[in-house]
């Protein structure tokens, strides 16, 4: 049995309830035993390791509910042309361990990883989030999940590992496409609901796929106890993914009020991915990424915090997610920043925090401190309800720990 022992922690627990100061918590092995808000612990058995946190803050692990552990570059419409599926994949372990130590300690990949990326992570083979999977996204011919360019006269790339989809045309095949992605033991199915941004050969403010099409995914998914996600942008395409039965929509720039409506009224979440936008737009020409998927980026930029902003007027459940891609991964924490210029610090913690989690459908199991749950713990210097922008300098996290299991550690 090991024991470890956080004292004199400001601690922002997450769960709703305000910060306390003085507190103490203590894990065992994997999980968090006791949380001690006056800090007296007490007499423990055994030998017991203590952490003295006195002048930073202590809360649980961040997640992130948008990422791509697969997108190693950051011209991902090429990648595949580029790559042998060994390089991707060793790539998306270096990915997965930078994710870990920005202080991300779940996350969930939103197309891409299959489950053998989840296994070698669990298994302890190289350091990494607990990563959730969606395997190949589905997407229709010339939907954003279909990375041929307009002059290609090929069939759709179907192989490799990697920013690779599933097309699938029509009620039967998407169904199909699911049921596939099921077999291969994926968290849930991701679905293009609309254009996007990195995709040659559709714009933005399109929808794609009909809402018949959706329900077949979303019938799979719930048949086996799981539930699917929707790249959506605009305000059709997110009210027909919300008809269609989708739970949780990606990115949602171009909502207006009655999509946001949609989403409170089903019960179904809204991941804002705002950093995104913001890296692609000053750094994407660099990296290869052509002017009119800039363009398209530059668009969405320019209605992210808008969207945002109908969401939380509409008292949508709001996670966070990143969406970065490449080298951008540094930025994942300016993501936190960006939401605040409509949420409260608060609220953007317990959306990186408690929201995403129950987004996992793992609240009982991360996203606060509560004993029970997995110990799942960062030490952060200084006030992030303060100062949001004390995540993305990692010198600032002075300790990570997943599951009991400490990866960094200068306290």
């Amino acid at each position: 049995m090991s024991i470890t022992v956080f004292t004199s922690a400001f601690l922002i627990d997450c769960t709703g309830g305000e910060p306390v100061e003085g507190a103490a918590v203590v894990v065992e092995d994997d999980r968090i035993k006791d949380v001690v808000r006056h800090g007296n612990v007490g007499a423990l058995p055994g030998p017991v390791t203590t952490l003295d946190c006195k002048g930073a803050t202590l809360m649980p692990g961040l997640t992130d509910a948008h990422v791509h552990i697969c997108a190693v570059t950051e011209n991902i419409t090429d990648q595949h042309r580029a790559y042998p599926a060994s390089y991707i994949a060793a790539r998306a372990m270096r990915r997965a361990e930078e994710c870990l130590l920005q202080g991300f300690t779940t996350a969930r990949d939103a197309g891409g990883a299959d489950y053998g990326f989840r296994l070698a992570l669990e298994e302890g083979h190289f350091p990494g989030p607990r990563l959730l999977v969606s395997g190949n996204y589905l997407s229709q011919t010339g939907g954003h999940g279909d990375k041929r360019r307009r002059a290609e006269w090929i069939d759709p790339v179907g192989c490799c590992v990697g920013m690779i989809g599933s097309i699938a045309d029509g009620e039967a095949e998407v169904r199909k496409a699911a049921r596939e992605q099921l077999r291969r033991d994926v968290d849930q199915i991701k679905i293009m609901a609309s254009g996007g941004a990195m995709s040659p050969s559709d714009e933005l403010d399109t929808t794609q796929y009909t809402v018949a099409e959706m329900r077949a995914a979303v019938e799979e998914a719930q048949a086996v106890g799981k539930y699917v996600l929707a790249h959506a942008y605009s305000d059709s395409a997110v009210r027909r993914a919300i008809e269609a039965g989708v739970r949780s929509i990606e990115h949602g720039n171009l909502i207006r009020e009655a999509a946001a409506k949609a989403i409170k009224d089903a019960g179904a979440f809204i991941v804002p991915t705002m950093v995104t936008y913001e890296a692609i737009y000053r750094e994407g020409k660099r990296y290869g990424i052509g002017d009119h998927q800039i363009q398209k980026i530059d668009l969405a930029r320019q209605q992210s915090v808008q969207g945002l902003t109908y969401a939380y007027r509409a008292g949508c459940k709001i996670g966070s997610g990143s969406d970065l891609l490449g080298d951008m991964v540094s930025q994942r924490p300016v993501e936190l920043e960006l939401k605040a210029q409509v949420m409260k610090p608060m609220e953007v913690l317990l959306s990186a925090t408690r929201v995403n989690a129950e987004i996992f459908r793992m609240q009982d199991k991360i996203g606060s401190v509560e004993p029970g749950k997995y110990a799942d713990l960062i030490v952060v210097a200084g006030n992030p309800l303060k100062n949001l922008r004390v995540f993305q300098n990692q010198d600032n996290l002075r300790l990570i720990m997943k599951g009991g299991r400490v990866y960094k550690r200068t306290l």
